[in-house]
């Protein structure tokens, strides 16, 4: 089992759950499943299954990562010792919600712009939970989203911060070059047309319009358009994008929006775990 997981869910169980002991009987051996009680996306079975399988419980899945479900359907089929079912059930469950919910939530907002762009990319940002930001990001790509960057080391982005201790845009971005291997992409963020421009010159792969309105997107790209640079680099914008917001940035023509509100405020998808 995942470390991180592992000490998640022990750290609930404590020394024993005493409910559980003092209820049931050892040995005794029950059926139940995992319902999902409103329509979504679903994320984190494998997980789940992990889970129950450390405890020796037989599963059967119904519905795997990236299913559609609808209210009622049966995500997964259990089978095993009753204490044991019982103890993990609310460690399991809120993970599988907690996925299950940031993937419905990217496969909604993912179905909306693309209706007006359908080459558009929607990624997830790292505003995750920590330790548990690989699922969290898992589940971004379950509902059809990409998944960014989960860790430091996956490429080079260079942030308002690192150009404030470098000095400026031009240097960081030669600095970042010279550093990396080829394989690494190189991505910056910037706040104004200026730096956009210069970024693109340096040979940035990736310039992040940060915090921008729509109409200071607008201009970046008609900027870099008339010097020519658009073509040489992938435009992300992000900031503050959220479901009412968004499609006023799908509609300028970036090439990717990241988002940190598809982690960090989608709300759990209702399940239940039923003894049969």
């Amino acid at each position: 089992m995942n470390q991180d997981i592992a000490k998640i869910l022990y750290d609930d169980v404590g020394f024993e759950d005493i409910t559980t002991k003092a209820l049931i009987p050892p040995g005794l051996e029950i059926e139940a499943e995992i319902i999902c009680k409103e329509d979504g996306v679903i994320a984190g079975v494998e997980l789940a299954d992990t889970i129950f399988k450390e405890f020796s419980i037989k599963t059967s899945i119904k519905r795997y990562d990236g299913d559609l479900v609808a209210a009622g359907d049966v995500v997964m089929e259990l089978q095993g010792d009753a204490r044991s079912i019982i103890t993990v059930e609310r460690t399991a469950l809120n993970l599988l919600m907690r996925m299950s919910g940031i993937a419905s939530l990217t496969s909604k907002m993912l179905a909306d712009v693309k209706q007006v762009n359908k080459n558009i990319i929607l990624a997830g940002t790292r505003k995750t939970t920590p330790g548990l930001q690989f699922f969290e990001k898992d589940a971004v790509r379950a509902g059809g989203g990409d998944t960014h960057r989960y860790r430091l080391d996956d490429a080079v982005l260079i942030k308002d911060n690192h150009i404030a201790v470098v000095g400026n845009v031009k240097k960081a971005v030669e600095k970042a070059k010279d550093y990396a291997s080829f394989t690494k992409k190189i991505e910056i963020e910037v706040e104004n047309s200026h730096d956009a421009l210069e970024a693109a010159a340096t040979g940035a792969d990736i310039v992040m319009l940060d915090n921008m309105s729509p109409e200071e997107v607008q201009n970046v790209l008609e900027d870099l358009e008339n010097e020519g640079l658009r073509d040489k680099v992938l435009i992300e914008v992000s900031g503050g994008i959220n479901p009412d917001n968004i499609m006023e940035y799908v509609k300028k023509g970036v090439d990717v929006i990241s988002t940190g509100y598809i982690t960090h405020s989608a709300r759990a998808l209702d399940m239940s775990l039923e003894v049969l």
